[in-house]
């Protein structure tokens, strides 16, 4: 049976660039804090967005696709799902918003672990939702000849009761160690979680929605405002292979947590790089969405498309960047650059 023990943590022999990773995100935290406070209505708007890339983002990676107007209207329930595979993405919907409103009362529970998946899997009409797999699974890879391969055999299915009850147990006392350093357990107990694999389907997305709830406990919660599982996707990759590394010799209780550990924070570090963008551009300024727009534009040194600046705000609508770039352009404070998709925006 494997054993499950975070003391190495509190050890001090973790690779710098893990401490230098917690140190950047804590004091991009802190900004993100008072910028909240001031700017409500902003993180709102972020928040819905973010929402609808997360719901995307997540199902996207287990293959499970729809257009985007289609997520955007399950996501803000404007439609019902029409068929299975939106039965899913409402399901995930369900879930994350479980989490963004009640993660100061679920933890990292068994019980509350099979509540999430319950909730998840409901819609699509799925009988073993909110249940442990009752027989053994396999994490199947393909090559490109199309020949397959077990690459990794998670915990048996007789076996997962128990280890589950051991993880939960391991977490929470590394939870009440005060020399432990949270932003470096969680993705530990993540990885552990994947590991089990403790669910006939859905154990991917489950692991993104434990990793908010334990990030949004501990007040991280850049990834309610900007899509921690869109980070994933954009590179899942280096996700995937990360995740190979530190499983390896996992069962033997010989494995290393750091591969998964550094791609774990750099997502979230990249997330709350994103927020900052988003706000490191008005300069003092009020917060309009005209005033963001006119920052990004004038604060570049190179020229910036629209798709750039919808990229860097996405809560701001197309024709809304179209109409100030427009502006700005016949106030002679931009001028435009290259013609149709080429069309780029410099200051003047």
């Amino acid at each position: 049976m494997r054993r499950f023990d975070y003391s190495f943590l509190n050890n001090g022999l973790l690779p710098a660039k893990l401490i230098t990773l917690t140190s950047s995100i804590a004091s991009l935290k802190t900004m993100a804090g008072v910028r909240k406070e001031e700017y409500a209505k902003v993180f709102t708007e972020l928040e819905a967005v973010a929402k609808v890339q997360s719901v995307k983002s997540s199902n996207a990676i287990e293959g499970i696709v729809t257009s985007d107007e289609r997520i955007a209207a399950i996501v803000n329930q404007d439609s019902a799902p029409l068929n299975h595979t939106e039965g899913e993405i409402a399901g995930y919907r369900d879930a994350l918003n479980a989490i963004h409103l009640y993660h100061d009362t679920l933890d990292f529970t068994q019980k509350d672990i099979l509540r999430l998946h319950e909730t998840m899997m409901q819609i699509a009409g799925y009988e073993y939702g909110g249940e442990y797999k009752t027989s053994d699974n396999y994490i199947i890879e393909e090559d490109k000849n199309g020949i397959r391969r077990i690459r990794f055999r998670p915990t048996p299915a007789d076996e997962v009761q128990e280890a589950m009850e051991q993880l939960e147990l391991a977490y929470m006392e590394a939870r009440n160690d005060a020399n432990i350093n949270q932003l470096l357990l969680i993705p530990c107990v993540i990885l552990d979680f994947l590991c089990i694999h403790p669910f006939r389907d859905g154990n991917g997305r489950m692991s993104r929605l434990l990793s908010l709830l334990l990030l949004y406990k501990n007040g991280y919660d850049a990834g309610k405002y900007v899509s921690f599982e869109e980070q994933i996707n954009n590179f899942k990759a280096y996700y995937y292979e990360a995740l190979q590394q530190s499983s390896a010799g996992w069962h033997e209780n010989g494995n290393s947590y750091v591969p998964f550990m550094e791609n774990f924070l750099s997502m979230l570090y990249m997330c709350y790089k994103e927020l900052d963008k988003r706000f490191a551009v008005v300069n003092g300024k009020k917060i309009t969405k005209t005033a963001r727009i006119e920052a990004t534009v004038l604060n570049s040194l190179v020229p910036v498309s629209k798709a750039d600046i919808c990229a860097v705000l996405p809560d701001v609508s197309p024709t809304t960047v179209e109409a100030v770039l427009s502006k700005m352009v016949k106030s002679g404070q931009i001028r435009k650059i290259g013609q149709s998709r080429m069309t780029r925006y410099i200051r003047v």
